[in-house]
Parts: structure tokens; C-alpha cells; sequence
């Protein structure tokens, strides 16, 4: 008996089934009803036939080759092969394992179509998914959203047809099977709380990878960059995004528009959540070596109760893509702090654009998906496609080292990094005054000296807008200046290395007598030469606590740096103390000196006329467009007479806004030409020239040739008038303007040579005139033929805007 749809869907076992049909399965034998009826009972497939050498070629695979699945999640199923190995069709189910379809309660999950020029579902059979038409094909793919908790496994098996033979393979290269996650090995343990002392400074670097040798396909050469990076140090109730979780409307405008102000505004707006905001500048282009540019980086701060830090930047031209990290906790199991961390990036998608390429036009996702990490498998067209799975090869990586630690620690096991400080500085930014929405080029080359003398002179420098986020918030600071002087002075070259500052000394390693002590410093950036820098980054010095180390003496501290003098001319004293950290063992008294003091020499109290308060601000730009000046101010702070003080109190420098816009500018009409008929209806024209092209967005230029029409005087043509009106011709046949051996005859009875060829035109762009003419060769005899006169014609040329 025949089984009905409904039963074969509930006979099958939890498996997603994957067979293939062609022709060969368009009728069931006689007396039996028809296969689509019937098609999804397994047992009522044709038999399969002996596998072939070569038939494991085609592969089914689900996307990341997942041994469980997770209740609810979507996965890829693929069917793939390399040529010369194809199928022609297929049907794909999903069934549990141990059943035989006889009920509908025997099938789990659901599919969804990726490509519905290639696969559907049947018609018979509305949870099985087959090819549209049979044909020769390497690869399929199919979405599949796993069923909810407590289904069980899930297996995944083919049959294929090859030419007219039906395969099917219980085991191998088509056969799959997935069981359900365990609830108590999946489920995330909450984060715990921190149970490390103190506070952490850290230093993040970003080393983008992003390049046309690393990912060539689709790779943008023009546009190619990183945007500005945007983060925090964060408590654990607090998240800037996570995977299956939606973007805010901060991380939407990072990973679309490439602005972290949004961002940085949600975040300020967690308030004690948050300690430190990490920023980097944008990178233009995405990649360069590291001898040509130093990694963007930034400096933040943790604690106990914000342990956690989470950045992102947008890799652009994207849809919505983007590489970072969510949530990577800094503190230990052993209740200290991390000391250096390395993580590879792999792109994510934001869910809020449907763009699978680099520069897929905007396609909002209506309504909003989850963020997800791209795959090899998401889209033939993405940059990062391979029909045969894989890893996408990381697009950055980011490396967090621990500069230095305040306050006390509690390590379980001791740190094998001694960096504690008696104060943490603040962080460092980069910022300059450029507003994040501002994107430059690299600052271009310094310009030769103003002064070729050993006088102070200046050199400039400048740079691009390449982009502007945001048009309401101005982009400036395209210009930059410093203090030179001619070539041949002594003064000391500034060191193309920069470098922070020296971290505190490090404790005496010794508590009695001499020891060493040492202290840090690191390299901020690199010579743009790439070449290495010599300055140190280490320096050691010897310390000596409590000289006299016999039972009777006590223990003290190091010294504290000497004290600011206490006076601001003249000569004062300045002192330095230390203190006392035990008692000598045999209880004597302390002889230790505790206090140490010495005169220090500051100016003469008379010797100082010009004292001066430190520069304001530089005033706004004179002009709103183009080449301005703009001018800076100090005040004397010294009871001398301005005239006693030679020093300038006022400087002025150019300053260039964005270009001013020019208009068109054309020059006045000519005069009317001649009408180009010399009797009748005709034309005449006028031409204007450009004088000034547009530029920078100015108004576009107007027509610069007008025509209008002109009458002369009624043409008489024997009975032939050029009003419209005709009469019959009694002048033996002749034709006005009849051509002769000699040439052209006119209605005069003159004589006239063909037309002369058209002269050049007078403008080659925005509009000439040409002009031709007819010379009278001989006179009639007639009394009309002494009125013939030249002929001309005359037509505009070259309208074309220039």
C-alpha cells in the first residue's frame, strides 16, 4: 500500500536526509501511486546503487562542523564537489533519529531557501527542499534552524543521482549526524567578580592585517581603511555588544558610517560602569608597514568592579562589518591582573545592513538581525567566500600589555613583574583637537626653514580632508607649524623617536646596604625612516638604604626627590626626607638622618622684566573660505614697563579654510549676427564667452549662445513667393537657383559659384558660429540681376559646455 505524505514525514528518524531527484523518479512502477505522493518515505526510493570510485568526492557539510547543535540556531547545510565530480538534483529532510516518519511529530526543524533560482521546496512535501530544475551542478546550500530542547539527534543523510543512477550512502562523506547540546555543558557560567587589589593601567595596540595580499578578492585599493577605534574598561553589567545580541544605534553608525560619536556618547552614559574610554585615530589606508607608521594605540585603567574591555572599529568601504573584542576580562583566577594579551580579530557583521560585499549599495536589514561572525560560506559574492569552508584568515590583532599597577596587590601566586607605582599617570590620548568625524591624510613632509640664518624662523607642514562624517561639525586644522633654524645651527635636533615618560623607580633590591634599582620607559613612535631608536628604555642605578646594617641601626625609606625651592628669586633652601620603617632590633634609637637640606639658586630678583604669562589659544581664522590669518597672545605678568621687555607679545600665521566657492563668469553678448538668409525666414544668433570656469560647488555657467528669427524680405522666386503661397511657373520650365556648366543660376539670372566650405568655428567648446558664402560669378542681363549680391550663410558649432 501506498504511504500517505504526512505518515512518511513522521517514519523518519531525527535526520536531515538529503536525497537527489532528476527525471528518473517522475513516476512510481505501475500499480503503485504516483512518487510525488509517496516521495518521502525512504523506503519507497528506488533502490541505491553500488558506490563508485570517485562518488565521495561530494561532500555534506554543515557549517563549522558542529558534532551538537544548538536548540533554535541556524546553521548552513552544504552539498559541494570540484569538477569534474557534479549531481543534478537532490531533496532534503529533517527527521529524528530512531523514527520511521509515520507522524508528523517525527520531523524537527525548519529550512529556509538561500538561492531560489536553484533550490525550493516540493510541492508535495512543503519540509523538503529539492533543486528547481535538474541540471549539472557542484554545490547547494540551505539554511536550517535546529529544533527546540529535547529533540534529540539529528542526522543528515543523501542519496544523488549521477546521470540515471540514485545513490545513497548510510555512512561517509553523506552522512552526518547532530545531537542536541547538553544543557548542563552549555550553559556559560556567569562571570564572576574580581577578586584582584587595585588598579591596572594597560596599552592597547591595534596592527591591522587587512590587505590585498592577505584577502585579494574584491580588495578596494582607493578607499580602503580603518575607522576610528571606540571602547572601554567596563563592569560586567554593562556591554557595548555581543554576539547574538543586537546593536545599539552607537554601533550601528560605527559599523556603517565609520563615527564613533555616538558610541562614545552611550558610553559616557553608563556612568560608574565605565572607567576609562579607549580611543584611537582612524588609519588611512588599512595597512602599512610598521616601519612606514606606528599601530594606533591607547592607554586605559581597570579595577575590581571594571575588569572587563570592549572595543570595535569598522573596516571600511563595508556594509556593516566590523573587527573587536566583546567583554575580555583583565583579571585572574589568581586575583591579579593580565600581563599581556594577544588576540587575532576575525570580522563580525552588525546585522543592520543586508550587503555582502565590500561596496554593496545600503540595504537596511528590516527588521534588525543578531551579530554574527562572518563565514567562508555566507555569499558566493563576499570577499571572504570558499565553496570549500574554512577559516577566514584574521583581519587585525590587537595586543594588551600591562604598563603598571597602583595600590596594594593580592596575588595568590606572586607576579613575576614588578610594576607597581606610587601613582598612575593619566592616560594618554592622541587627541589634537580633530574631531573623530574629521578624516586626514598623513601630515605631508616639513617645509624648508623661513630663516636661513641661526634666527628662529618657521616651517610648515600640511595635510588632506579625506572625509567628513559629519557636515555639521567643522573640519579644520590643515596646517601645522614649528620652530626652525637655517641649516648649520647648533641646536640639538629633536629625537625622531618619542617616548613617555620614565615609570617610577623600582624598590632598592637591597633593605640593608647597596643595591640596584631600575626604571622603564617605551617607545610611542617610531622614526618615520624605520629606522631603530637609540635612545634607552631601561635605566639602572645603584641605591643604598640604611648604610649602617649592625643591630643597632633602623630601617628607613629611600629618599624622596628634593622638595621646590622656597623662594622664586634669590637664593632659597630646598630639602628632601625619608622615614622610618622599623626600629633597630636591639631597641636603640634611630640615628638615621631623616631630613636632608641645601640652598638653591634661583634668578635674580632684579633680573626680571619679562615675565611672561603663556600663550592664549590661536583666535578663529580671519576668513570663513580660502587664505586668512589668525593671531595669538601673551601678557606680561612683571612689574617692568612694556618698554623694558623686548619679548613679542603677539604672533600671526596663515591659516587655510576649505577653497571658496567660484561662480561662473561669463562676458557680455555679442552683437547680433547677420541673418543667415538673404531674403525669407532665417536666423540669427549671439555668443557670450567664459571667462571663468566653476569651481569648488560655485553656480554652473549659463547658455552662452542665443538665436532668434529674422525676416529680411519677401523672396521672389519668379511666381514662386516664399510666403506659403505657389503658383504655377510660366518661365519655360526654368528652376530658380537651376545649376549650369558653369555653375549655380539664381531666380536673378546671376551667375553664382558653388558654395564655399563652412569656415572653423570660432570657439572650440561652449558655443562658435561657422559661416559659408556664395561669390556672384557673372551678372545677368536682367534689371534684377544688378541687385545680386554675395550670399552667406551662417550656423552655431560646438555648444558643448567646456
Amino acid at each position: 500500500m501506498g504511504v500517505h505524505t504526512d505518515q512518511l514525514f513522521l517514519r523518519c528518524p531525527l535526520l536531515i536526509v538529503v536525497f537527489f531527484s532528476t527525471y528518473a523518479f517522475a513516476r512510481a512502477a505501475a500499480g503503485r501511486l504516483p512518487f510525488r505522493e509517496r516521495y518521502c518515505r525512504i523506503a519507497d526510493l528506488p533502490n541505491p546503487a553500488t558506490e563508485r570510485d570517485g562518488q565521495r568526492e561530494i561532500q555534506l557539510r554543515v557549517e563549522g562542523d558542529p558534532e551538537t547543535y544548538q536548540p533554535g540556531s541556524t546553521y548552513r547545510v552544504s552539498l559541494y564537489t570540484s569538477s569534474p565530480s557534479f549531481f543534478r538534483g537532490f531533496i532534503l529532510l529533517a527527521l529524528r533519529e530512531g523514527r520511521e516518519g509515520d507522524v508528523p511529530g517525527d520531523f524537527a526543524g525548519n529550512f529556509k531557501i538561500i538561492d531560489e533560482g536553484d533550490t525550493r521546496f516540493m510541492n508535495a512535501c512543503p519540509l523538503a527542499v529539492t533543486e528547481t530544475m535538474p541540471r549539472r551542478r557542484t554545490r547547494m546550500q540551505v539554511l536550517w534552524t535546529a529544533p527546540p530542547a529535547g529533540s534529540g539527534c539529528v542526522v543528515l543523510r543523501a542519496r544523488i543521482t549521477q546521470k540515471k543512477s540514485v545513490h545513497s550512502f548510510d555512512e561517509g562523506s553523506l552522512f552526518r549526524k547532530l545531537c542536541e547540546k547538553d544543557p548542563l555543558h552549555t550553559t556559560e557560567k556567569p562571570l564572576q567578580d574580581c577578586c584582584a587589589c587595585g588598579t591596572a593601567k594597560y596599552r592597547l595596540a591595534f596592527y591591522g592585517n587587512w590587505s590585498e595580499k592577505v584577502h585579494p578578492k574584491d580588495y578596494p585599493r582607493r578607499a580602503n581603511h580603518w575607522s576610528a577605534l571606540i571602547g572601554a574598561s567596563h563592569s560586567k553589567s554593562y556591554k557595548l555588544w555581543q554576539y547574538g545580541g543586537y546593536a545599539s544605534e552607537g554601533v550601528r553608525q560605527v559599523a556603517e558610517l565609520g563615527s564613533p560619536v555616538k558610541m562614545e556618547e552611550e558610553i559616557r552614559q553608563k556612568g560608574d560602569d565605565v572607567m576609562t574610554v579607549i580611543k584611537t585615530k582612524a588609519q588611512w589606508p588599512a595597512w602599512q608597514p610598521l616601519n612606514m607608521r606606528t599601530a594606533p594605540s591607547a592607554e586605559f585603567s581597570v579595577d575590581s568592579t571594571r575588569h572587563l574591555m570592549s572595543f570595535l572599529t569598522m573596516l571600511g568601504p563595508s556594509p556593516d562589518w566590523n573587527v573587536g573584542l566583546s567583554g575580555e576580562n583583565l583579571c585572574t583566577h589568581e586575583c591579579g591582573w593580565v600581563q599581556r594579551l594577544v588576540k587575532d580579530l576575525l570580522p563580525w557583521d552588525a546585522g543592520t545592513d543586508y550587503g555582502v560585499t565590500y561596496e554593496s549599495p545600503n540595504k537596511p536589514s528590516i527588521p534588525q538581525e543578531r551579530i554574527r561572525p562572518l563565514t567562508s560560506l555566507d555569499h558566493p559574492q563576499s570577499p571572504f567566500y570558499n565553496p570549500q569552508g574554512g577559516p577566514i584568515l584574521p583581519l587585525a590583532r590587537v595586543v594588551v600589555e600591562r604598563m603598571a599597577r597602583k595600590g596594594e596587590q593580592c596575588n595568590a601566586v606572586p607576579d613575576t613583574v614588578d610594576d607597581i607605582v606610587a601613582d598612575i599617570a593619566p592616560e594618554e590620548t592622541e587627541e589634537d583637537g580633530t574631531p573623530e568625524t574629521c578624516i586626514y591624510s598623513n601630515w605631508s613632509p616639513w617645509s624648508a626653514c623661513s630663516s636661513s640664518t641661526c634666527d628662529t624662523g618657521r616651517r610648515m607642514r600640511q595635510r588632506m580632508l579625506k572625509a567628513q562624517l559629519d557636515a555639521s561639525v567643522p573640519c579644520l586644522h590643515t596646517q601645522d607649524f614649528e620652530a626652525c633654524m637655517g641649516p648649520g645651527c647648533k641646536e640639538e635636533e629633536p629625537s625622531p623617536c618619542m617616548l613617555s615618560d620614565w615609570i617610577s623607580w623600582s624598590p632598592c633590591s637591597a633593605t640593608c646596604g647597596m643595591g640596584m634599582r631600575s626604571r622603564e620607559r617605551y617607545v610611542k613612535q617610531f622614526p618615520e625612516d624605520g629606522s631603530v631608536c637609540e635612545e634607552t628604555t631601561e635605566e639602572t642605578e645603584k641605591c643604598v638604604v640604611n648604610e649602617n646594617c649592625s643591630p643597632s641601626s633602623c630601617i628607613v625609606t629611600e629618599w624622596v626627590g628634593w622638595g621646590s625651592c622656597s623662594v622664586s628669586c634669590g637664593v632659597g633652601m630646598r630639602r628632601k626626607t625619608r622615614m622610618m620603617k622599623m626600629e633597630a632590633s636591639d631597641g636603640s634609637p634611630c640615628r638615621t638622618q631623616l631630613e636632608e637640606v641645601e640652598k638653591c639658586m634661583m634668578p635674580e630678583c632684579n633680573a626680571l622684566p619679562c615675565m611672561l604669562s603663556p600663550w592664549s589659544e590661536w583666535s578663529h581664522c580671519s576668513v570663513s573660505c580660502g587664505m586668512g590669518t589668525r593671531v595669538r597672545q601673551r601678557m606680561l605678568k612683571s612689574p617692568a614697563q612694556p618698554t623694558q621687555c623686548r619679548e613679542q607679545l603677539e604672533q600671526a600665521e596663515k591659516c587655510m579654510m576649505p577653497e571658496c566657492h567660484v561662480d561662473c563668469m561669463v562676458s557680455e553678448w555679442s552683437k547680433w549676427s547677420e541673418c543667415n538668409k538673404s531674403c525669407g525666414k532665417g536666423h540669427m544668433i549671439r555668443t557670450r564667452m567664459v571667462k571663468q570656469e566653476p569651481e569648488f560647488g560655485g553656480y554652473p555657467c549659463p547658455k552662452t549662445v542665443q538665436r532668434k528669427k529674422c525676416k529680411v524680405r519677401r523672396c521672389v522666386r519668379d511666381n514662386v513667393r516664399t510666403d506659403g503661397k505657389q503658383e504655377a511657373s510660366v518661365r519655360k520650365g526654368r528652376r530658380p537657383g537651376r545649376e549650369s556648366a558653369s555653375g549655380l543660376e539664381d531666380s536673378s539670372g546671376c551667375k553664382m559659384r558653388p558654395w564655399s566650405s563652412w569656415s572653423d568655428c570660432t570657439r572650440q567648446c561652449g558655443g562658435g558660429v561657422q559661416e559659408r558664402v556664395m561669390e556672384v560669378k557673372k551678372k545677368g542681363k536682367s534689371s534684377q540681376s544688378r541687385s545680386c549680391k554675395p550670399q552667406k550663410e551662417i550656423r552655431t558649432c560646438n555648444v558643448h559646455l567646456c
